[in-house]
């Protein structure tokens, strides 16, 4: 007996060690999740633009200690392309790997989908294209639009070579003048509808406009579309 408890607590400790050893590795045994991880881009030449669509996601298959694993959803996680080696128009492929992945240490990725990233890129262009008044209604019957004035009457755009090449113009948040008679004036914001070309400096329009009566010869029915209103 006195050979039995002799070091005793040495002995204790040591089990209880050995057991947390045990618990540590059949507790943590490997598991792989898959995940949603946002795709970021840095180092975009300055003189370049994306124009094509790139994916937000990637769906990626990692696979590690269950303990890392298991909260890996609520830390950082994220694929990072590195743009800063594009140096002329067209279009480039990136792979989706363990170089541009951000993973916790002991975690490995197994595979990405989409695995390769296409991006089209372009010379980025600048140019100032006018505004067009979009009217949700024109003015009562027996009136019309004497005078409309914009501004400023040209604004400037930049984006991707073909597509600005291809806008023409940009337009106002309508304006309704179903109950105008005599000089209004608005503010109103701008829409340019292809996606990839962006306001630069200026994103809203000053808009007067002078509703006053109609001549009978110049006055139309009702039932007929508006002419483009006049501008003086």
């Amino acid at each position: 007996m006195r050979r039995l408890f002799r070091d005793f607590w040495w002995k204790v400790l040591s089990l209880l060690i050995a057991l947390a050893m045990w618990f540590a590795i059949v507790g943590d045994q490997e598991r792989a999740i898959s995940l949603a991880a946002p795709v970021e881009m840095k180092g975009i030449p300055s003189d370049l633009e994306i124009s094509s669509d790139a994916p937000e996601r990637v769906m990626l298959e990692v696979q590690g200690p269950s303990s890392k694993v298991r909260d890996l959803a609520d830390s950082r996680l994220g694929v990072i392309l590195d743009l800063s080696d594009v140096l002329q128009p067209g279009q480039r492929t990136f792979t989706v790997d363990n170089s541009n992945v951000l993973l916790p240490q002991g975690v490995r990725l197994n595979r990405a989908i989409p695995a390769q990233i296409r991006i089209r890129f372009e010379r980025r262009l600048r140019k100032e294209i006018p505004v067009r008044v979009n009217y949700s209604a024109m003015p009562p019957e027996g009136y019309r639009v004497h005078s409309e004035v914009v501004f400023p009457e040209l604004i400037p755009v930049e984006g991707p070579e073909t597509r600005i090449r291809q806008v023409t113009e940009a337009e106002t948040d309508p304006i309704d003048l179903s109950a105008v008679v005599g000089k209004k004036e608005y503010r109103a914001n701008l829409y340019v509808s292809d996606p990839f070309v962006r306001l630069t400096t200026v994103t809203n329009v000053t808009v007067r406009v002078d509703v006053g009566i109609a001549n009978d010869e110049q006055q139309q029915p009702s039932n007929a579309p508006p002419s483009r209103p006049i501008r003086k």
